[in-house]
């Protein structure tokens, strides 16, 4: 009986051991390298580069990559029977390779898809220039010298599908879908998920949208909404007018049921596939691109006067698994500079509540601040983000993720 209890009692002491053990482990945080398919088209248009820079993403200490399957010019870097190939002289599944290659490598893969921009107005490529099919489903600018489609506007970097068509929201539902259902990922990414600006889009559609969304003829569109006018300096800016606050809202909300339905249509095909969603950290100024961000119960009404008093009804952070927050800035450490990254995240939290996982992420070319600013998005966020590879190898910065990761990793294990 003594043996046998003595069994017992070694039995609970590993137990109690084990259990010890289990509750001091720490889950590893996500740590993303961004391979960007557009800075990187030539190097990663060659497998072994993949596999080389794979190889270099995991000895660095990363666990996750981002891939991008469709470009600003609207085309695919997959197998699609939907979109155009943005390279049509391979004979290999872009995507496919580089999920197979981070699969050997025990590394998670989040694919990212430019959502509403379809062509480049600077060289006039794209969907939108391909054919005629998306001719007056573009944005409609309302600038200073007037109305302008974003097809005949050389400065914009993109030309954007309008969001508020149901044409151009299943088209871009169908590419989303067609990945999910075709490919074997961890989550999905939404980019450029918004409008391009303030300017647009100003179009009938809109009007007519906009109208019904707020239950009332608006008569002088767009002078109700703003005004451009100059400064002293003779700049242009925009003046809002009695309706801008409302406008601001039907945008956002047009976005905010996008990535809902986004949501769901994902978790319809796949329940396990993360959504996530990438924008800069600056809040206060997505009003402009529709970009709400935040918990429902972040209410911006009374704190800047282009939040209207339902504004906080359209924020979509309860629709999104795993937000990136874009703190692309030149400062680190300063709680009370709004121009700092810890400055960021601590607003971000704030404004998200809760409602989904936050991960930092930053500009790697910033190079000069990249290991303290990979060591804060860690100990600060729910992981870390660095976008994107390009300058990661321009500026040889392995060494710095390496270190910061060793960093936070070795003071969790002290904990």
């Amino acid at each position: 009986m003594k043996k046998i209890g003595l069994l017992i009692g070694v039995i609970c002491v590993l137990c109690m051991t084990s259990c010890g053990e289990t509750k001091q482990k720490v889950a590893e945080k996500p740590k993303y390298m961004w391979f960007d398919a557009e800075a990187n088209f030539e190097r990663f248009s060659n497998k072994d580069s993949i596999c080389y820079y794979l190889d270099k993403t995991k000895e660095a200490g990363f666990n996750t990559v981002v891939i991008d399957a469709r470009g600003l010019n609207g085309y695919a870097n997959y197998y699609s029977k939907i979109l155009k190939p943005s390279r049509p002289d391979l004979d290999w599944d872009y995507l496919q390779f580089f999920i197979d290659e981070s699969r050997k490598r025990e590394l998670e893969v989040c694919v990212s898809a430019m959502i509403f921009p379809a062509g480049r107005p600077s060289d006039k490529t794209g969907v939108v220039y391909d054919d005629n099919t998306w001719d007056g489903k573009t944005s409609l600018q309302y600038t200073a010298n007037g109305m302008l489609d974003m097809k005949d506007d050389p400065t914009k970097v993109a030309v954007f599908l309008n969001p508020i068509l149901p044409e151009v929201q299943e088209y871009c539902m169908s590419f989303i879908k067609e990945l999910v259902t075709n490919y074997d990922f961890d989550g999905f990414a939404l980019d450029y998920c918004r409008y391009s600006g303030v300017e647009s889009d100003f179009s009938e559609a809109s009007k007519k949208g906009f109208e019904a969304y707020i239950g009332r003829e608006v008569k002088n569109f767009p002078a109700d909404i703003f005004t451009w006018e100059k400064d002293e300096n003779g700049e242009t800016y925009v003046s809002d007018k009695e309706l801008a606050p409302l406008w601001y809202e039907y945008r956002a909300m047009v976005i905010h049921d996008f990535v809902k339905k986004a949501k769901e249509e994902i978790k319809a095909i796949k329940p396990n596939v993360r959504l996530e969603y990438w924008n800069a950290s600056w809040h206060h100024v997505l009003y402009r691109q529709g970009q709400n961000w935040a918990s429902k119960s972040y209410d911006p009404y009374g704190e800047y006067p282009w939040a209207s008093e339902n504004y906080k009804n359209t924020g979509f952070a309860e629709h999104l698994d795993r937000y990136m927050n874009g703190a692309y800035l030149e400062r680190v450490y300063g709680l009370d500079d709004n121009e700092s990254i810890e400055f960021a995240y601590a607003k971000g939290k704030r404004i998200i509540n809760g409602d989904n996982s936050m991960v930092g992420s930053i500009y790697a070319l910033e190079h000069e601040i990249m290991e303290d600013a990979a060591y804060v998005s860690l100990e600060q966020t729910d992981g870390l983000v660095v976008f994107d590879i390009v300058q990661v190898i321009q500026f040889d910065l392995w060494d710095e993720f390496k270190r910061a990761i060793d960093k936070y990793e070795s003071a969790e294990e002290k904990k």
